[in-house]
């Protein structure tokens, strides 16, 4: 007969495991997206949109098994069939193929533009709103120079002066695009500055740079994301002028901008290889546009204080 000490079996059991804690946080983010995602319709389509593409783009090599760089003159300018889906262009490349994989150069332009353009404002906006005095009308008086050229053209000029390419192109993005970014986290800066809890953190000693890091960068961060998601049709838009131009990414790599100016000749007679590329990047466009909106629809405070400003009757 073995002792069995006793146990009350109704209390709750405390479970030691340290990773259940993380679990349940993930799995609660993870109920929270979905909430989110399923709850705004805009930032639903523009969420399945944007992924039916990137999938498309990234499995290129499943859904379409021919070259994209190789030529076959025999089969040059034909149609759109149930052999090439999208049509050949003037030299014998299917269309298909270059779309998926001209998909990959824009998409890698716009990451890499996407990476650098929210820091390179935020820090400018940042450190100008923080510090003021003379680094304030230093950064605001480069801000409004910058202001001064529209976006594409400073882009175009930029890139014909440091040549065509990759990283050529995506400075030139950058360099265009990051002055509202500073603007808006400037401002923003100069009203967290008014805050209580940022005079708490200098009264107790706190650095400038604790203060920037934990308490003003996570303040401007996510309206410089939900900007940027606005702006990346945008960007998609000045990437294929660039390659439009040949500013961008050069043959033999397909590119989104660069297939429809060589289509751009044969449009009466075969429409197919300006037509698609312009369809894709209208659908990026398009994809990002409403990723955008639904983002700011979902976290702009101003609309959750109208809505909770309106009279219950």
């Amino acid at each position: 007969m073995t002792y069995e000490p006793d146990i009350d079996r109704t209390e709750p059991v405390a479970i030691s495991d340290p990773a259940l804690p993380r679990l349940i946080s993930v799995r609660q983010r993870v109920k929270n997206a979905y909430k989110i995602l399923t709850s705004n319709s805009l930032l639903l389509s523009g969420t399945l949109i944007l992924l039916v593409t990137v999938l498309a783009v990234a499995c290129a090599g499943w859904i379409s098994h021919a070259n994209p760089i190789l030529q076959s003159l025999s089969h040059r300018v034909e149609p759109p069939s149930a052999e090439h889906w999208f049509g050949t262009d003037q030299l014998g490349r299917d269309m298909l193929s270059r779309v998926l994989y001209g998909g990959r150069a824009t998409l890698i332009i716009v990451l890499f533009s996407a990476l650098a353009i929210a820091p390179v404002g935020l820090l400018v906006g940042i450190l100008a709103g923080y510090y003021g005095g003379v680094i304030d009308t230093l950064f605001m008086r480069i801000t409004d120079i910058f202001f001064a050229f529209p976006r594409l053209v400073l882009a175009l000029a930029l890139s014909a002066v440091l040549g065509a390419g990759l990283f050529n192109a995506v400075f030139a993005i950058v360099i265009s695009a990051w002055p509202p970014y500073a603007r808006q986290a400037r401002a923003e800066v100069l009203t967290i500055m008014e805050m209580d809890f940022i005079k708490a953190a200098r009264l107790s000693g706190a650095s400038d740079m604790r203060i920037i890091v934990h308490y003003i960068l996570p303040l401007c961060a996510s309206s410089a994301f939900i900007r940027l998601a606005l702006d990346l049709s945008g960007i998609i838009i000045i990437a294929a002028g660039l390659g439009f131009l040949g500013l961008g990414i050069q043959p033999p790599t397909p590119e989104w901008g660069a297939m429809i100016s060589e289509g751009r000749e044969y449009i009466s007679t075969a429409w197919w290889i300006s037509l698609f590329p312009g369809l894709s990047i209208l659908l990026m466009s398009a994809a990002f546009t409403l990723l955008g909106d639904g983002l700011r629809d979902t976290f702009d405070p101003k609309k959750e204080l109208s809505q909770h400003d309106q009279p219950t009757t």
